[in-house]
């Protein structure tokens, strides 16, 4: 179920096809390239890329590549978790989970200007990474992002990584805020 034998396809039409591809520089084909690549061996379409059922069970939606939750999926609240060794919940399209946290959606990584990454600068994406927070100042990147270790990719790759993001096809997806854990009660005694 991975998007391997995808990834070229993709790749060569988003290179050579029209639409978002092109607003890439010329000199930026190896960069982005380099990005698909970093992208898929990262498994960042096993939480952005929505899972859909197929003839074979759940497979990746790629009409929604990298496109976080589905706006169209209005999730119930949040399973209550026993106490134990159990720490997290997810959805079946592996887009929302809950945990300690809260709720948390997987964001819309297109450059869709309104609901993705499009109005994001590389600034802003570098200093997400380098901070652990949206936009680089605001609300903490939520679980199960693996935001840790993103921080140990180099900068030459984080650039490639968003510029490859930039070149995909834009979603316009409205991905649902976090929601904050429910208050515990404090035990009277």
């Amino acid at each position: 179920m991975t998007l391997n034998r995808f990834l070229p396809l993709a790749v060569l039409g988003l290179l050579f096809g029209a639409g978002p591809a092109q607003a890439a520089a010329p000199a930026q084909p190896k960069l982005i390239q380099r990005g698909a690549y970093l992208v898929s061996i990262a498994g960042c379409h096993d939480c952005h890329t929505p899972l859909k059922m197929g003839p074979k069970g759940p497979e990746p939606d790629l009409t929604r590549l990298l496109s976080g939750h589905p706006d169209s999926l209005k999730m119930p609240p949040a399973p209550k978790l026993p106490e134990g060794p159990w720490g997290w919940a997810g959805s079946l399209t592996m887009t929302a989970f809950t945990g300690p946290w809260g709720v948390s959606y997987s964001a819309n990584l297109t450059p869709d200007k309104e609901t993705g990454l499009g109005s994001w600068t590389e600034a802003q994406f570098l200093r997400m990474v380098r901070t652990r927070r949206h936009l680089g100042q605001g609300r903490p990147i939520l679980p199960p992002m693996p935001i840790q270790n993103l921080q140990l990719v180099s900068e030459p790759d984080l650039r490639a990584i968003f510029a490859y993001l930039q070149s995909i096809p834009a979603v316009h997806n409205r991905v649902p805020a976090p929601v904050e854990p429910a208050a515990t009660p404090i035990p009277m005694h």
